[in-house]
């Protein structure tokens, strides 16, 4: 695996590219994006054929994976935010150049579906990326969209100060420093057995998913376990587990989710503000981290962009 490296700050007034690695996008998703986005003040370029269909995908494997590197190629661009999630990501990842990215140094925004692509560009070009909002409908933004998009803007400006502090509910006590990793459960199964697998050894773990009924979520977590996944891992961060709760509400997910930490002896807190349900505020994947599990607190300790 590369060593790490993190991506350059986006500038002020800079240009910021969206692109679309997996689900088909609609007109309105995108113009919203844009709308916001020009009105913080940055440039917005996309593809003319980013609303392209193939089936459930934007398009062609071939044009998803030429949209990305062309971005990432271009000298004129600062930034890349994906405009959804759904499926797709994972198919296009043989087709990327990992040096090119790791030239570019460019921040890569996405969470879902991208959690595949942000896993690849750990392990293959060495880059820290953003687990972090894409675009969502909706003018204007709600209070609590807002603060999601003021987060994302202080990560990949480089603004922020030190610790980021994160607030969730208590689970098991306990202080625990280690690299972030994680995000959607489901996109994390699939990446076992490949090349830009899951590595979870010393790391704070952080999951979420949504619309996964408690058995399925019993499931991926008893294929982690039986892959090696949840040995030395050092805590655990649950997000947002949306929709997951079996509709007539006789067996809860959070009931799954705590079973399986038990067995885990490691400090983990849950709710914490990230995930398919606000607020989803921004994480970089790869950054030093503290999980006090007694305080229900994550701590981020190092910025995801560097000027040098």
């Amino acid at each position: 695996m590369p060593s790490l490296r993190k991506a350059k700050p986006l500038p002020t007034g800079g240009t910021v590219a969206f692109v679309a690695p997996g689900a088909a996008v609609d007109r309105e998703r995108l113009d919203a994006g844009a709308g916001h986005w020009r009105d913080a003040g940055y440039e917005v370029v996309y593809r003319d054929d980013i609303l392209a269909r193939h089936r459930y995908l934007a398009g062609s494997d071939r044009r998803r994976a030429d949209e990305l590197m062309a971005f990432v190629r271009d000298p004129a661009v600062d930034a890349m935010v994906c405009v959804r999630g759904g499926y797709g990501a994972q198919r296009i990842l043989p087709l990327l150049d990992p040096a090119a990215f790791r030239e570019a140094r460019k921040p890569l925004v996405g969470y879902s579906d991208v959690t595949a692509l942000l896993l690849w560009l750990r392990r293959r070009a060495g880059l820290m990326g953003f687990h972090g909002p894409m675009l969502e409908t909706g003018v204007p933004l709600g209070v609590r969209e807002a603060l999601d998009f003021e987060a994302l803007q202080s990560a990949l400006t480089g603004s922020q100060g030190l610790p980021v502090m994160w607030r969730g509910d208590a689970g098991r006590g306990g202080k625990a420093r280690g690299r972030l990793i994680g995000g959607s459960l489901t996109t994390l199964l699939a990446s076992l057995g490949t090349p830009w697998e899951l590595q979870t050894r010393g790391a704070l773990l952080l999951l979420e998913d949504v619309g996964e009924r408690p058995y399925r979520i019993d499931r991926m977590l008893s294929q982690l376990t039986l892959a090696g996944k949840l040995d030395g891992v050092a805590g655990v961060g649950l997000g947002s587990f949306l929709r997951c709760d079996e509709a007539d509400g006789r067996v809860r997910v959070e009931e799954v989710l705590e079973e399986w930490l038990a067995t885990l002896k490691v400090p983990w807190v849950r709710g914490l503000p990230f995930g398919h349900a606000a607020p989803n505020l921004t994480w970089p994947l790869g950054a030093r981290a503290e999980l006090i599990g007694g305080r229900a607190e994550l701590r981020i300790l190092e910025r995801g962009v560097s000027s040098r």
